[in-house]
């Protein structure tokens, strides 16, 4: 089974200007999109889609391949996924490698790791789904029976219904967390959808699934490396503090 891992890096990112080279511990972000494509052993190939050539020069030194710059019309604010992919898929056919699966792997997800990758494949291989797409659970407090609405200057339960007090009671539901990671078809691609019928959920921890859209998500990534950082030299009997 062929399987092309996708990264889509466009330019002109107006949240974070510059996001996807936005510094993160002294790194570029999507350098470790370069990392956790590295530690998967499932990926045949990875690319970096992006119609910028500096983001390009990067993911080359990072040692991603970019066998093509993005047309600027698949690079707006408002560009669907969907035709991102095609685009993706389409190019390296013409260039010989005929993916069976693609694995949308976005540089907002920096602290997805080739773990997730695997298994992600590992499930769409094993299920016969048509996507894998990676999720976290929904905290308690943002839970439809836990949200609220403001109806004439009073609270009101969202649903309709009494609110749910005790965490405990609270039904278990998951959202999409980016995604970090989503396994899809290529026939599927090709067909001209994103997820097909079948899509299974592979579940991810909060922590990992950290998505970046703000400054301060950045700043949340960052305190959360250097978090683990300081526990893995815990663990290894290393000072916390290193000269």
């Amino acid at each position: 089974m062929q399987v092309l891992g996708v990264i889509p890096a466009r330019g002109g990112s107006k949240g974070i200007p510059g996001k996807n080279l936005a510094l993160v511990g002294g790194r570029p972000l999507l350098a470790y999109t370069a990392d956790a494509v590295k530690q998967s052993a499932r990926l045949t190939r990875a690319i970096v889609s992006t119609d910028d050539e500096t983001i390009a020069d990067s993911a080359r030194s990072l040692g991603l391949e970019v066998p093509c710059l993005r047309p600027s019309l698949l690079a707006a604010d408002d560009t669907p996924m969907l035709p991102v992919l095609q685009h993706a898929l389409h190019a390296m056919a013409a260039d010989g490698f005929h993916a069976d699966v693609i694995v949308l792997l976005q540089p907002t997800s920096p602290l997805r790791r080739g773990e997730h990758i695997d298994a992600a494949i590992d499930l769409l291989e094993s299920s016969g789904a048509d996507s894998v797409v990676s999720v976290v659970e929904v905290p308690h407090q943002f839970n439809p029976v836990s949200v609220m609405r403001v109806d004439g200057g009073r609270l009101q339960p969202f649903l309709g219904v009494p609110s749910v007090t005790r965490r405990q009671d609270t039904p278990l539901l998951y959202a999409r967390n980016g995604p970090a990671v989503l396994a899809v078809r290529a026939a599927v691609i090709s067909g001209g959808s994103l997820y097909g019928t079948d899509s299974r959920p592979l579940v991810m921890s909060p922590d990992d699934s950290l998505d970046v859209d703000t400054p301060w998500d950045l700043a949340l990534v960052e305190c959360t490396l250097a978090a683990r950082g300081r526990y893995e030299r815990r663990l290894e009997g290393r000072p916390l503090r290193e000269s």
